[in-house]
């Protein structure tokens, strides 16, 4: 999965360099045909809609860190960040460069994320009818083993191998063109149906399979024909057991959801005492309070 997808979420994505917070005569360069400051920088930028989004964004994390910066600490950021390195491995420089991101940037980003998550957590009240909508759904993480092949004619002739009894471990390191897993018997890492790097196609199959049995006719996804062994199928159990889990699924989704996010900026910002003293950008804020951005937002 693209790390920007995975980290960009909502409202936290500052990629840019500069700041509209600065602001003087100090110079930002020389050129022969003259000087340019700070002011003119600035003024220039305000303008634009790149530049004031910036500074929308800006007021945001301040007003978040504000409100939900003890619940962030240092240790959930790491957490995610070396996630993000494992998942990657040696071409983690790489995808962060081709990204226009820094190790730095990529940590402020994910504290960002982290406390806007806070603030849904905290705004975005979850009912039980909510949840028992979110149970339906509900797939506990399931383990299984695949054997990918190019052909449908080979799949079928590995589907007849295992009727009549043979290994489904052996066939897969035999048969199997997934290097990543045709050597561990052809099993791949636990998901849920929250998973969204597995094909769809695949995990509606894998879901259907009691523990123990396989497919008994090739699955087509967008990368061949496979088949596939459930491994271990945990029970669903009941819904007062996973109520924890249930809510998390649903607060991620939210994270995904423009019209939630932009319910719960609005309430963050209306808490957050915020006042626009350069009047070319006092609409700035509009998107969330409307008019009322143009002077304070009250203090709650």
């Amino acid at each position: 999965m693209d790390l920007m997808k995975k980290v960009l979420l909502g409202f936290a994505s500052i990629a840019m360099a500069f700041t509209l917070a600065a602001c003087g005569s100090k110079t930002v360069a020389t050129t022969s045909g003259g000087k340019i400051t700070q002011d003119e920088y600035y003024s220039s930028l305000k303008d634009t809609s790149n530049g004031k989004q910036v500074l929308q964004e800006m007021i945001v994390n301040k007003v978040l860190e504000k409100q939900y910066g003890d619940k962030v600490t240092k240790k959930v950021v790491d957490k995610q960040y070396n996630a993000y390195k494992d998942q990657y491995g040696s071409s983690f420089k790489d995808i962060l460069a081709s990204n226009g991101m820094t190790e730095a940037s990529l940590r402020k980003q994910i504290r960002s994320n982290a406390l806007l998550k806070e603030a849904v957590k905290d705004n975005d009240k979850i009912s039980s009818s909510d949840l028992k909508k979110e149970w339906k759904s509900y797939q506990p993480k399931v383990t299984v083993a695949q054997i990918l092949v190019s052909k449908k004619s080979t799949a079928e002739d590995v589907i007849k191998q295992l009727n009549d009894g043979k290994d489904f471990a052996k066939l897969a390191k035999k048969y199997s063109t997934d290097s990543s897993s045709k050597n561990k018997g052809g099993k791949i890492a636990p998901f849920d149906d929250t998973n969204t790097t597995l094909d769809s196609d695949f995990k509606d199959a894998a879901f259907k399979l009691d523990e123990g049995k396989y497919t008994t006719k090739p699955v087509k996804t967008q990368y061949g024909y496979q088949v596939i062994k459930m491994l271990d199928k945990p029970a669903k159990g009941k819904m007062s057991d996973h109520t924890k889990e249930l809510k998390e699924r649903i607060w991620n989704k939210d994270m995904s959801d423009a019209p939630t996010l932009r319910k719960v900026i609005t309430k963050v910002l209306k808490k957050g005492n915020v006042t626009i003293k350069d009047k070319d950008l006092k609409n700035v804020l509009d998107e969330y309070l409307g008019n009322s951005s143009s002077s304070s937002t009250s203090s709650k």
